[in-house]
């Protein structure tokens, strides 16, 4: 395939700010490109809450159905939801208008298979190819696509994941959780699947607000402090809070204390292998360095990618993997869908603690090796970055791991990760160590020199 003259694909789909880097006219053009792509079928058709969805999503349902794609519309959906519905209900593919975790004047576009996941690196050229040629198939007035409305896909969402769990046994438990929906699309799905598990729910900023105006649409320990509150004052189990469009979930325990991403995702991989013992993980190069002890106990296998979704779900598909997850709060469990899915996850973590019979801080202290984290990000203007990597890496010394970014090795358990994001324009630092400290002290160290670098 010849050089693209750019991506338009990043990490996770494709992101732009509508009405400023990008107008409707772009949206319909490359919706034309996918339903090229796709070349037969109907094509489910979602959003999540963002302000600009609803425009969005109409220009998209215009370029699909002019390529000459049926198109399904399922309105205001999670993710997972969509993608799940895909596989389940049969359809072509699917594409969700969604820009995820990023800021609220954000959109953008998600693309999954016939298979409910997010198609692999070389398609997403392939549809890049079709828009920069503009070799759109453009019908005509007699095969141009019909649309209807498609609204069993959060009740089919909903069914799937209560039949991967046990439901009387975490009906058992009576849990009190604390959801923080983050104005985001999960408000339409994960509430009621907890309460089908037998659980007292209570809800914060359950609005669908597409302006994100309760904690903003990715949830951090920075942005999850009145979650931790409450569930501190209402003596909840657990809290978890998940991003805009609901793939990601983040979990605070009865404590208050939030969990990383890569600490939830090692509870609920032990509590996985428990039942596939020698089964393999996926995870990426940015996740903590616990996810080997956790495999060592139950003799699985741990494969390591790039960072994104995308890559995690293509690794755990091609090797026949049983779960993979993200540092940022994404779990993909194949028996399910591999997709990052904050319902899913929600449903997994309630069962791991039905079965363990302990307050989650416990489980988290038996099952996780102990390691401290500390994230930043930098903004950098993309012409810059290339020139930032150099400095880092003339900063570097040790072992360095090139799989994407620059993954920095101080010492036998401390690490920095510093890499271009795919979907905004800013460098991300990483670190883990032995001590929060440490940990801070590299993250600070590699901030500094983007920071010279980007000047």
């Amino acid at each position: 395939m010849t050089a693209l003259p750019q991506r338009l694909f990043g990490t996770n789909g494709v992101r732009f700010v509508p009405g400023v880097s990008h107008d409707l006219d772009f949206a319909i053009s490359l919706a034309e490109a996918v339903g090229t792509y796709f070349g037969s079928g109907e094509v489910l058709l979602g959003r999540d809450g963002r302000l600009s969805g609803p425009a969005l999503a109409n220009a998209v349902a215009s370029g699909l159905l002019s390529s000459g794609r049926d198109v399904a519309e399922a309105g205001l959906v999670p993710t997972p939801a969509l993608q799940y519905a895909v596989k389940a209900l049969g359809f072509r593919g699917g594409v969700m208008v969604t820009a995820s975790h990023n800021p609220p004047q954000y959109n953008g576009l998600k693309v999954s298979g016939p298979d409910g996941v997010e198609i692999p690196r070389l398609d997403e050229q392939r549809i890049e190819k079709i828009y920069f040629d503009k070799s759109q198939t453009k019908a005509d007035w007699k095969s141009v696509g019909v649309a209807r409305q498609e609204g069993s896909v959060v009740r089919a969402y909903q069914r799937g994941i209560l039949s991967k769990v046990d439901a009387k046994a975490i009906a058992a438990r009576k849990f009190t959780i604390v959801m923080d929906l983050g104005n985001g699309a999960q408000t339409v799905a994960a509430p009621y699947i907890a309460e089908s598990l037998g659980c007292k729910v209570i809800t914060l900023n359950s609005t669908v607000d597409g302006s994100f105006p309760g904690r903003g649409p990715e949830p951090t320990p920075d942005t999850m402090k009145d979650l931790s509150a409450a569930v501190k004052a209402s003596g909840a189990d657990l809290g978890v809070a998940y991003d805009g469009d609901g793939d990601r979930s983040m979990f605070c325990d009865e404590e208050g204390r939030v969990l990383w991403g890569d600490q939830s995702g090692c509870l609920i991989a032990d509590f996985v292998l428990d039942r596939h013992p020698g089964g393999t993980l996926v995870t990426s190069v940015a996740s903590s360095q616990a996810v080997e002890a956790v495999a060592k106990k139950h003799g699985a296998r741990v494969l390591r990618t790039k960072v994104g979704a995308v890559e995690i779900a293509r690794t755990i598909i091609e090797r026949n993997a049983v779960f993979g997850f993200e540092e940022n709060g994404g779990c993909l469990y194949q028996p399910h869908i591999a997709v990052r899915d904050g319902g899913m996850t929600t449903a997994l973590m309630l069962e791991c603690l039905a079965r363990k019979g302990m307050a989650m801080s416990k489980v988290l202290s038996f099952v996780v090796p102990k390691y401290f984290q500390a994230k930043t990000k930098v903004e950098v203007n993309p012409k810059k970055v290339d020139a930032v990597m150099k400095a880092v890496e003339k900063q570097t010394k040790g072992d360095v791991e090139r799989v994407d970014g620059l993954k920095l090795w101080t010492g036998a358990h401390s690490w920095a990760l510093v890499r271009p994001s795919g979907t905004e324009p800013i460098v991300r630092i990483f670190a883990e160590s032995d001590t929060q400290e440490d940990a801070e002290q590299l993250v600070n160290r590699f901030a500094k020199v983007v920071k010279s670098a980007a000047a």
